[in-house]
């Protein structure tokens, strides 16, 4: 793989401004077209992409698998959305726009960004991790055999501080896509600012993820998506575990539970059908990490961390980590990898607990783990975060299903994967159609629960019914 030089930069972005009037008066139906096609080639190159996926990023087979699903999903997703939304006269393209993937998601993020993109009718220079050049070389020859002309899609591959830097700072790219560190979205979103103009920016960032668990909760469902939120992907997921609050109560027991999981978990060759965790991404996130747990060896209160075998001596192989600490602020940033932090609080303490959690601001994902109604709508009424999971691990959301991203130092601009997203990408205004059909259904069974409560004289029943269609977009009688 070559790096793009400043004069490969020059040459793409006059290639794309170009291109720019030409894509943008494609039909829709075409764009959407190439989208499509795009999917069924990725389906036809599962193995070859689940390989790179393996041996570039380190990914298990099961999310080397999940990789490729989401990839389609986004080309599938979006071109749906323009053959149903979209006009070339009403909703006009940004122009060049600049997509900057991560390591992490080295084929799913980066065909979010681009599909997006391509589907508004925007040129695109995506510039990949460093770490992940290869699979992304691949998508971008798929997406031209699909129909995207190369001068409208060309790849980037390079140093950030050299061809990331050379693009965002352009006045050509009027719209720049970012998956990454929240600093460098912070250096992004400054040099954009000093252009003085209207260039989009969305991104999305690191997080502080954490997950409340009260004494309501199944232990054996905590253990579980415990393990899949801190561990999968070898922690390596923008939306994965950092911190456990577990209520006093059951703390000691649910701990257990999860050393002895944790003890089961094999650590190795992420090509072998038994590895549950793979290698960290490279020799520097290993070592950033390794010193991360040494320190914390000193300042928690016990430490237990998976066994290695032999065979992970050679290579970037972290052990899944476990640390119970005093406070949240002995963590200063994201720490991304196998390790997570438990906290127990007291069931006085839950409202004290989420402000801890706004506190960081971070705000992208958050876990709540409890039966009881009023304290899982008291915490998803408080938490300032993008996703919140309840009952449920917190990564893996599904395009179309769970739209993903977050607020705060975890990002900014709309959802990826949502009804929102490809608005953000144009010059169109913000009027998707949203779905009323339902709501309104779901509202006439509430006016006949009201008849039924007030004929049957049950008591507070009725004012619950009220604040119900209060909070509703329609009336319910």
């Amino acid at each position: 793989m070559i790096e793009a030089t400043p004069e490969h930069v020059e040459r793409a972005l006059q290639l794309a401004e170009a291109a720019a009037a030409r894509w943008a008066n494609t039909p829709v139906a075409d764009r959407a077209g190439c989208l499509n096609r795009m999917a069924d080639l990725m389906e036809d190159h599962m193995p070859a992409l689940m390989g790179l996926a393996v041996r570039e990023a380190g990914k298990t087979l099961s999310n080397a698998i999940a990789e490729v699903r989401e990839a389609v999903d986004f080309c599938r997703y979006y071109a749906a959305q323009i053959v149903a939304n979209f006009d070339n006269a009403t909703h006009q393209p940004l122009g060049p726009v600049v997509c900057i993937s991560p390591w992490n998601f080295p084929l799913a993020i980066f065909i979010g960004e681009v599909t997006a993109s391509l589907a508004a009718g925007n040129p695109v220079l995506a510039k990949p991790a460093e770490q992940t050049n290869l699979i992304a070389a691949y998508a971008v020859r798929l997406l031209h055999e699909a129909g995207v002309p190369r001068d409208v899609l060309q790849l980037l591959p390079g140093r950030g501080e050299i061809v990331g830097a050379a693009l965002t700072s352009d006045p050509r790219i009027q719209g720049v896509i970012f998956t990454g560190s929240t600093e460098v979205a912070q250096i992004i979103n400054r040099t954009l600012a000093k252009r003085g103009e209207d260039v989009v920016l969305v991104a999305e960032t690191g997080g502080q993820n954490a997950m409340i668990v009260d004494s309501s909760a199944l232990p054996e469902q905590v253990v579980t998506d415990v393990l899949s939120s801190a561990f999968d992907s070898a922690g390596q997921r923008c939306s994965a575990l950092r911190v456990l609050y577990l209520q006093s109560d059951i703390a000691d027991k649910v701990i257990a539970m999860i050393k002895g999981a944790m003890a089961e978990l094999t650590v190795g060759n992420p090509a072998k059908l038994s590895t549950d965790v793979g290698p960290v991404i490279d020799a520097e996130a290993q070592a950033g990490l390794l010193a991360h747990i040494d320190k914390m060896k000193q300042r928690a209160r016990w430490f237990y961390q998976t066994p290695l075998s032999e065979q992970c001596q050679q290579g970037t192989f972290v052990p899944p980590t476990l640390f119970e600490i005093d406070n949240l602020s002995d963590l200063t940033r994201e720490v991304f990898g196998p390790v997570l932090h438990v906290l127990r609080f007291e069931a006085s303490q839950l409202d004290k607990v989420v402000a801890e959690i706004n506190s960081t601001g971070y705000g992208l994902t958050h876990g709540i783990h409890s039966r009881i109604d009023e304290t899982i709508n008291n915490i998803v009424d408080k938490i300032k975060v993008g996703n919140v999971y309840v009952n449920r691990n917190i990564v893996g959301a599904v395009v179309g299903v769970q739209p993903f991203g977050g607020e705060g130092k975890s990002g900014t601009g709309p959802k990826a994967g949502g009804p929102f997203y490809l608005y953000r990408l144009t010059r169109a205004a913000w009027a998707p159609k949203l779905a009323l059909q339902p709501v309104a259904a779901n509202l006439s069974g509430l006016s006949k629960l009201a008849a039924v409560a007030g004929s049957m004289g049950v008591s507070g029943l009725n004012a619950r019914i009220d604040a119900a269609g209060r909070a509703s977009p329609l009336p319910i009688r």
